[in-house]
């Protein structure tokens, strides 16, 4: 009779930019560590969930009920996708109301498992009271970080400490992480730069500061070699382990559409037209599922793609003021006739809302991609060594961009947020110095190669040679087993029990 498999809980935030790594995560334990996955989110995220799974994954997914409309939340609104901008908070807050569901979850599982306890609970950081019912089962928990620790790292310290609040310059040095350099008020999201230690961004960032004191160890979604600084920031703040296990990335083909007859066709269209370019020809613009530029900078966008003279593809999404999700021709925001110019002279191709992202950076036609920075786009563009020209625009995407742009020599900053003013012949200027071959383009080239080359090497997974990703992983499960082997020895504990074992 074979010994069960272990399970393990994963439990993300309701947001794409969470929910695909922590998925991708899971996919992998399951596959490269034989675990049985139990994975926890809302109705409506479950559902899209579904869709994801490779045809033959034993994943199980549980639902956890939530009502967006107790929380002064339009109804049926279970993930930032769903949401403007300004709701996010809200619904970052409203996710706190989770915690007796998933207690009781946890509860019904162990019963289910006739007193079996999961290996571990794996939370997103926003749930770091996760471990308050990890611990109270004798479970070991951690929480994993799907963006990079230096970045995750200037927002904990900008957040925590708010320097630009007494400080008449406009930079200013982050006293506890000094590595960070110089940071500058317009590297900071709107809503930071407005925090006062009073308004709701401080309160919620406090709480989840708190909650993730009494965490066991976090996984991050990042490279030893690349991230030194962020994770022993961390790791002396929380005084616990942060192992990076980085990158955890979907192959292309699959994600969050795979199946869907509408993504299906647009990833077709994407590939033939690509098929069509010469080798490095391409710029890929794209700024996430969750961020949009201005009109005004739209159309800039727009006079720079056509004067640059360049192959390009660009996922067009309404600009901000628009519903992010609404039908959009983006005629009114867009030089005239501009779509159809680009379509009859197949120079550049606008895909509306939604393109297979992975498959457009790993074909051999695209030279650089224009992004907004987010963590899940760095990573599938530098596992490709395609460099980047950065546009970030929120959360810790500003500090992304300096990690690559300063640190790494992978990126070139372009422009800072939403109200940024922006001028097509400066978007011109740096298109040409990345896609040329200028010797700053050459250079960020050779050193996105450098970093595909390492991320290769740091998630090698064989007996003859393990990266240092890989045995990250490897020590995280140690740990998780080495405290249930610790709890079973302890007299009385209900651990040696309940598990059977």
């Amino acid at each position: 009779m074979e010994p069960r498999k272990e399970n393990i809980v994963m439990f993300p935030f309701m947001a794409q930019g969470h929910i695909i790594p922590f998925l991708t995560l899971a996919i992998e334990i399951e596959q490269k560590r034989g675990c049985t996955i139990t994975f926890v989110s809302t109705p409506l995220n479950i559902k899209r969930i579904k869709s994801s799974l490779p045809p033959n994954s034993s994943i199980q997914l549980l639902e956890i009920p939530f009502r967006s409309s107790d929380h002064g939340l339009p109804p049926d609104c279970e993930s930032t996708h769903d949401l403007p901008y300004h709701l996010i908070l809200k619904l970052v807050e409203a996710s706190r109301s989770l915690k007796p569901s998933f207690h009781k979850l946890v509860y019904d599982l162990v019963r289910k498992q006739h007193g079996r306890l999961p290996l571990c609970i794996i939370s997103d950081i926003f749930f770091g009271w996760c471990a308050d019912i990890s611990h109270e089962f004798g479970v070991f928990h951690a929480i994993f970080l799907p963006s990079c620790a230096f970045s995750s790292a200037c927002y904990y310290s900008i957040g925590m400490s708010l320097p630009h609040r007494n400080n008449e310059s406009k930079e200013f040095v982050l006293a506890d992480f000094p590595q960070a350099s110089r940071i500058h008020v317009t590297q900071m999201s709107e809503n930071l730069q407005g925090a006062d230690g009073k308004e709701s961004l401080s309160q919620t960032l406090r709480k989840l500061v708190q909650d993730c004191m009494s965490i066991d160890g976090a996984l991050v979604n990042s490279m030893a070699e690349l991230d030194e600084a962020g994770l022993t920031f961390f790791q002396k703040t929380f005084g616990k382990p942060f192992w990076p296990i980085g990158p955890v990335l979907l192959p292309p083909g699959t994600g969050s559409r795979a199946g869907n007859e509408a993504a299906v066709t647009a990833a077709k269209v994407c590939r033939n037209w690509l098929d069509t370019k010469p080798p490095n020809s391409v710029l890929y613009v794209s700024f996430g599922s969750q961020n949009t530029v201005s009109a005004s900078q739209m159309m800039h966008l727009a006079l720079a793609l056509e004067a640059s003279g360049k192959n390009f593809i660009w996922v067009v999404r309404p600009p901000t003021g628009f519903d992010i999700n609404s039908e959009f021709n983006g005629k009114e925001c867009l030089p005239e006739g501009f779509e159809d110019r680009n379509k009859a002279s197949r120079r550049g191709l606008l895909v509306h809302q939604w393109a297979p992202q992975m498959e457009i950076l790993s074909h051999k036609s695209t030279s650089a991609f224009l992004s907004h920075c987010g963590w899940n786009s760095v990573l599938e563009a530098l596992s490709y060594g395609v460099p980047i020209i950065g546009w970030p625009m929120a959360a810790e995407q500003f500090y992304n961009v300096k990690l690559l742009e300063e640190e790494i020599g992978v990126c070139l900053e372009v422009a800072r947020g939403r109200i940024s003013e922006v001028k097509s012949e400066d978007i011109v200027a740096k298109i040409d110095l990345v896609m040329n071959d200028s010797e700053k383009g050459k250079e960020m080239r050779k050193k996105a190669c450098e970093v595909r080359n390492i991320i290769n090497n740091s998630i090698a997974d064989k007996e003859v040679f393990k990266g240092v990703s890989a045995r990250a992983m490897d020590d995280f499960l140690n740990a998780a087993m080495l405290m249930r082997e610790q709890a079973k020895r302890i007299p009385g504990n209900s651990i040696s029990t309940q598990n059977g074992s």
